[in-house]
Parts: structure tokens; sequence; C-alpha cells
């Protein structure tokens, strides 16, 4: 199939294509005029790409992770596990870093309130 089948039945881009094609995420023949080729493999890639990245995750952690699809071992799955138990490490970590953010930001919001409210008091005396 041609790239623009490919991205209609996976439902992304043209472009998300090219860019994974450009990561190192998906491969295709070309044709003598240049043209992309695809067989439903890399369909079903693309799925699973798209569900990487559904889970908060670079394309580097992604080419990380395809040894594990491309070559199941142990060793593989075991490597696949550990770099995504990072992943969601450092998702975590952020996370905590974002709710001490919004905190921050309602402590703001709250003494704005507070402001208007004395303000309001003072211009009703």
């Amino acid at each position: 199939m041609r790239i623009g089948e490919l991205a209609e039945r996976a439902g992304v881009s043209v472009r998300s294509l090219r860019y994974y094609e450009e990561q190192g995420l998906l491969t295709s023949t070309r044709s003598a005029s240049g043209q992309r080729h695809y067989t439903d493999h890399e369909a079903e890639r693309v799925t699973f790409i798209q569900r990487m990245y559904a889970a908060g995750l670079s394309s580097r952690t992604i080419t990380e992770l395809l040894p594990c699809v491309d070559s199941p071992s142990d060793e593989n799955s075991d490597a696949a596990l550990e770099r995504m138990g990072q992943e969601r490490d450092r998702l975590t970590a952020h996370i905590a870093e974002l709710v001490q953010t919004r905190d921050a930001l309602d402590g703001l919001m709250a003494a704005n309130r507070a402001h208007r409210e004395q303000s309001q008091s003072a211009a009703c005396v």
C-alpha cells in the first residue's frame, strides 16, 4: 500500500509516517519512481507506535523498545520493561512537579481573590 493508504488506514497523517521513517521507527520499500510502499506489517507497527506515543513515550524511547517487538526474547523483554519503568518514574516526577505548580497557582489565585475582596470592602465604606 502507498503512504496515503497507510495514513488513512492507521488514522495518522502522511507527515507522521514520514517522521516515523526519519526517526527509524518505520521502514518502507521504494518503487522505481521513489514512491513509498508498505505492507500490513507496517500498518500494525504504526498502531503500536501510536500506542507508545499515547503513553507519553518519545520517539527515542520507542526506538529503544522496538527490539522487544522485532526480536522477542527474555533479554529484550526485560530491557523494555526496565526502560518503561524508567519512563514511568520520569512521568511520576513530572506529575509531582505539576501538582506543586498547580498548588502555587491556587495560592496566587486565593491571594488575588482576597485582595479583590479587601479592595471592594474598602471602596464600599
